[in-house]
């Protein structure tokens, strides 16, 4: 197949530094390539995925993130230089509500962000011609009329993450400097388990420098290292010696990338149940997943789980293969029923078509049949 993936235009793919979304994109590039699929990247011009890009791509724009004239130029360019593919996955917001004026190939978007009241109205609109991707159960069962084609959980390449022994003799958090990550909860739990705790984030933006200047700082003290932002290696390196990886997450999180990380380099997982975390972490056996007030009781326990059972565990279930299995087995199926149908005068009687079609993948992922 000749497949054109489309990304957000404010950070390169892969991302330097954090950036799920981006990491994502890159996998599944370098995921369909290994496969034999021709790949066409419409992404920010300094990207160094190997995939081609599109010609005439601006670099990318950070301080421009979730300005929509920035994505909306972006998304124009990207579909204007795509050209004859044979299906389109744009995991940006606008680009599959402009996406006909310039494509008769089928289009698949991701739904990367959490699913509510506001942004079901345009996803809603989506589905009249375009498939849509979940990430976790949790997600789309939060607006259940919103026509999810299929639940794909993401992965990544979980060889090439070196496995730690966990004797560092701490714990460690990893996210976004923001309340909706815990880092307030992940200090609290660690003193009262009495652990050392170690801190990486993510602290680019106003409000997060301003959360943490205002209420995080001024609380670190002996027990806690704060690291800043980390890069891969570094990043593994910590999370593979803490004893546990800590995530009590204050909000129904649609995918939490980083508890697979975790996993893959064998440290357990200790967080809130929320979000999609029941579906990465199994209880008593990769980590624990408690309340809030209860999770100090359960850190130590961490320690004695098997760290070979969590990497086996991100290998099978969160690879990279599997990931890329499950988009393209969704491709071949749309792109078939595409050329089935033939390409109509109007293109979204071609996609409706499509809409009350059942996909069946391999794999573990839960598959949701979309509504007619």
């Amino acid at each position: 197949m000749r497949i054109g993936l489309v990304a957000a235009p404010w950070i390169p793919i892969p991302p330097a530094g954090y950036g799920g979304i981006e990491r994502v994109v890159d996998s599944l590039a370098r995921g369909f390539l290994a496969a034999g699929h021709e790949v066409l990247l419409a992404a920010a011009s300094d990207s160094t995925c190997p995939a081609p890009l599109v010609p005439g791509m601006r670099p990318s724009e950070p301080a421009e993130m979730g300005f929509s004239l920035s994505e909306l130029s972006h998304v124009i360019r990207a579909y204007e230089g795509l050209g004859d593919v044979d299906i389109i996955h744009d995991h940006t917001l606008a680009g599959p509500l402009v996406a006909r004026r310039w494509s008769h190939a089928p289009v698949v978007t991701t739904i990367h962000g959490p699913l509510i009241p506001a942004s079901a109205h345009l996803y809603r609109a989506m589905a009249a011609d375009t498939a849509i991707i979940g990430i976790s159960r949790d997600q789309a069962s939060r607006v259940p009329d919103v026509p999810i084609t299929r639940v794909i959980h993401h992965g990544m390449d979980v060889l090439a993450v070196p496995v730690g022994s966990g004797t560092g003799g701490y714990v460690c958090f990893v996210g976004r400097m923001c309340p909706d990550k815990g880092v307030l909860e992940a200090i609290r739990i660690a003193r009262q388990a009495g652990i050392p705790l170690r801190l990486a984030a993510k602290m680019r933006e106003p409000q997060e420098l301003e959360y943490f200047h205002s209420v995080i700082e001024p609380l670190l003290g002996s027990n806690e290292v704060f690291l800043g932002e980390l890069g891969d290696t570094d990043k593994y390196r910590l999370m593979g010696e803490a004893m546990a990886f800590l995530n009590p997450i204050q909000w129904s999180e649609p995918f939490g990338l980083v508890m697979i990380e975790a996993l893959s380099t064998g440290t357990p997982v200790v967080g809130t149940p929320i979000g999609s975390a029941p579906e990465i972490v199994d209880h008593g056996k990769t980590g624990y997943l408690a309340p809030t007030d209860q999770l100090h009781t359960l850190l130590p326990l961490a320690a004695a789980l098997d760290r070979s059972h969590c990497r086996d565990r991100a290998a099978k279930l969160f690879s990279t293969e599997r990931m890329v299995g499950n988009h393209l087995d969704l491709y071949a199926k749309l792109v078939e029923k595409s050329q089935a149908a033939g390409v109509p005068d109007d293109p979204r009687v071609d996609q409706n078509q499509l809409r009350g079609a059942v996909f069946r993948a391999p794999g573990p992922d839960p598959i949701f049949i979309r509504r007619p």
